[in-house]
């Protein structure tokens, strides 16, 4: 199941508070600016900052390549070049 779109219109990174990008087929919301990866557990965020996941250069680039070529878009508009960073 997927998140709910009103669910994804208010999903921030709990560090930087910027938006996130949710891939769906691989359950979990990342965050480029922080190259951090949030996990999905029986349709819930687990957006704990200690129970991120900080992914290489080479996982952030391959995340990246699957949002630009998928025309996946952030959680809400942050307002900032640097949601399509890297």
């Amino acid at each position: 199941m997927a998140l709910s779109p009103v669910l994804l219109e208010v999903l921030a990174c709990p560090e930087d508070k910027g938006p996130l990008y949710y891939l769906q087929d691989e359950n979990a919301l990342y965050n480029p600016r922080l190259t951090r990866r949030y996990r999905i557990e029986d349709d819930i965020p687990v957006m704990l900052i200690e129970e991120a996941e900080t992914v290489d250069a080479d996982e952030a680039k391959r995340i990246m390549a699957k949002v630009s070529s998928e025309g996946i878009k952030p959680t809400f508009d942050g307002g900032s070049s640097e949601d399509a960073a890297t």
